[in-house]
């Protein structure tokens, strides 16, 4: 048999090459920027290449003098992304509680001097950051000493013993003025409920806070006070009231006479109380 009875092999035919439509072309490109925007660097990664730690930490302050806190931040917050080991980024990360401070945002202020507190111990301003956290826990407790006064607590065993530790701070003038101011608060706060046990001529419970408010608060300018009603509690105790009158004469001669008057009326009360309560016992015995 010939060859020539096989007819020839042909190729198969090629598809037609169709010309692109115009949305198809526009998404190729539109994915070929895609690609070269995801292989260059970011914007802000370029910056930050671009600027020196120092150059952005500069950039930052000048935006908080200001006053656009958010690109100030942005600014800090760079300098301690990309430049972690730099001196700067511990500038950055304080720059950014003070910020914060300025803002009166105690919260977010505290959060920040705490973390910065534990991270860097030895730090050469952390007079400051201890100043800073007191006075964000002073500005965060209620001014009324009524009202729950455990800020005003941490704050002042925050600024306990700052003189020592740190001598000769340039903060240490205004930590002694709010500390005394705090310790005040919380005193008057004694105060407050010695009074509402007076009221009630709860001689027992008076002194029990008077007796402590005089140990602890010795500066406080509720002393004298603080003394008439030890003097009246004294009086409703059949006890001798001469030694708080004794004291109110050295600390404030003044408030003497008003005194001695509380315990000669409170004295009175009492031994009309007692005497009541007597005859009532008589009454009752002799049922």
């Amino acid at each position: 048999m010939s060859l020539a009875a096989f007819p020839p092999v042909l190729p198969p035919p090629r598809p037609p090459v169709l010309p692109l439509a115009g949305s198809t072309v526009r998404m190729l490109i539109a994915c070929l920027l895609l690609l070269a925007l995801l292989a260059s660097p970011a914007p802000a990664q370029a910056a930050a290449t671009r600027l020196t730690a120092q150059q952005t930490y500069d950039l930052g302050q000048r935006f908080a003098k200001r006053g656009v806190y958010t690109k100030a931040i942005e600014q800090f917050n760079r300098v301690r992304t990309y430049f972690r080991d730099d001196p700067y980024a511990l500038k950055a990360e304080l720059a950014i509680a003070e910020l914060h401070y300025k803002k009166s945002e105690w919260d977010q202020a505290r959060l920040a001097y705490e973390d910065f507190l534990r991270a860097h111990p030895r730090y050469t301003e952390l007079d400051l950051v201890v100043y800073r956290l007191g006075m964000t826990l002073y500005h965060k407790a209620p001014r009324v000493s009524a009202k729950d006064q455990s800020w005003t607590r941490q704050a002042v065993n925050t600024w306990t013993g700052f003189d020592v530790r740190f001598p000769g701070s340039a903060h240490a003038t205004d930590v002694l003025r709010f500390h005394d101011k705090a310790v005040n608060r919380l005193g008057h706060k004694e105060i407050l409920i010695a009074r509402f046990y007076d009221r009630r001529e709860a001689g027992p419970a008076v002194e029990g806070r008077t007796t402590r408010f005089l140990d602890r608060y010795t500066g406080s300018p509720d002393r004298p006070e603080a003394l008439t009603l030890l003097a009246v509690a004294f009086a409703r105790q059949d006890k001798d009231p001469g030694v708080a009158i004794e004291q109110l004469k050295a600390t404030d001669p003044g408030r003497v006479v008003a005194a001695q008057r509380a315990v000669r009326l409170a004295s009175a009360r009492h031994a009309r109380q007692v005497a009541r309560a007597l005859k009532k016992a008589e009454r009752q015995v002799k049922q």
